[in-house]
């Protein structure tokens, strides 16, 4: 293994940052910029049974230090992802990919999973059970012990490939969902999604988004993030996949040192395409000035 390898699941990767879904779409976007074979692997984007167009308009709105979105898990539909978007990928991109899924019920979580794991190319299934800007699905699984649970059994019946299970920072304890899920069978958990805000528009006195809330991101929320990471690595056995503000190489270290084996990359990547790629370039420079050897060695450094 090289300096900044890691292994998630059982799966090596070259390095430890992947962009995170819905910041990314499904790769090959950002292949027009460079090589994306220089990444981890990458999460693509939250995929549903059928077809979804997203929230009303707007959908994104700007904060210090970060942005709102309710882009509301607008997507193709697995049937589409496996017949359209994973074949422009498979063109550019060499590595296991993540795949994201979502749901609005545990059977519909399970039929997409059912589907995307005969494609030889997925080396994970990332289960968001966290997305704020839905109604009847995504949070609502997230923010429930059992439900969680109830979402990680199904899933876990239906493929033998890692399920890595998303988890919410809008609860009273996130270490109670990422034991649960832990228990009902997950290889791993990420975190944080977004945090539920929204913004008015003064001079019209009205809500900015169109969905009136919306998940905040960007470097507002790195600490909040960081802190969670700390607590579900101190909480559960499995692998972390820590994310939330992450745009620097230094922030990678950080949520390593915190417990995370492999680190997710979100609002970075709308604000600059070639984030993922500078943070990694950055990363062995940033390793010489605190002299670490290799990544693998400082996963949950800093828990005592």
């Amino acid at each position: 293994m090289g300096r900044l390898n890691v292994t998630l699941c059982g799966i090596e990767l070259d390095n430890p940052v992947i962009p995170a879904s819905g910041t990314f779409g499904f790769g090959y976007e950002f292949a027009e910029y460079y090589d994306i074979n220089q990444l981890g692997t990458f999460s693509f984007k939250g995929t549903t049974a059928q077809p979804r167009f997203g929230n009303v308009t707007p959908r994104i709105a700007e904060t210090p230090s970060g942005m709102l979105n309710a882009v509301g898990l607008q997507n193709p539909g697995v049937d589409r992802v496996l017949s359209e978007e994973l074949p422009k990928l498979k063109k550019v991109f060499s590595k296991p990919v993540m795949a994201n899924v979502s749901g609005f019920s545990v059977g519909e979580y399970v039929e997409v999973v059912e589907k995307l794991d005969a494609d030889p190319s997925i080396g994970w299934f990332e289960v968001n059970i966290s997305c704020p800007n839905v109604h009847g699905g995504g949070m609502s699984f997230g923010t429930d012990p059992k439900a969680a649970a109830e979402v990680t059994k199904a899933v876990r019946a239906a493929t033998k490939k890692p399920i890595i299970l998303k988890l919410s920072p809008n609860v009273a304890d996130i270490t109670a969902i990422a034991r649960a899920v832990e228990d009902a069978g997950a290889d791993g958990v990420s975190l944080i999604n977004t945090l539920l805000g929204m913004r008015i528009d003064i001079g019209r006195r009205k809500p900015l988004l169109g969905n009136i809330t919306g998940g905040l991101s960007g470097p507002a929320v790195f600490p909040v993030a960081l802190r969670m990471v700390y607590q579900t690595a101190k909480a559960v056995k499995i692998p972390v996949i820590g994310m939330g503000g992450v745009s620097r190489a230094e922030d990678v270290i950080e949520m390593m040192l915190a417990g995370a084996t492999a680190v997710e990359v979100g609002a970075a990547n709308l604000v600059d395409p070639y984030a993922c790629r500078d943070i990694i370039r950055d990363l062995p420079g940033v390793m010489d000035r605190y002299k670490i050897e290799n990544l693998q060695d400082i996963i949950g450094g800093a828990i005592k």
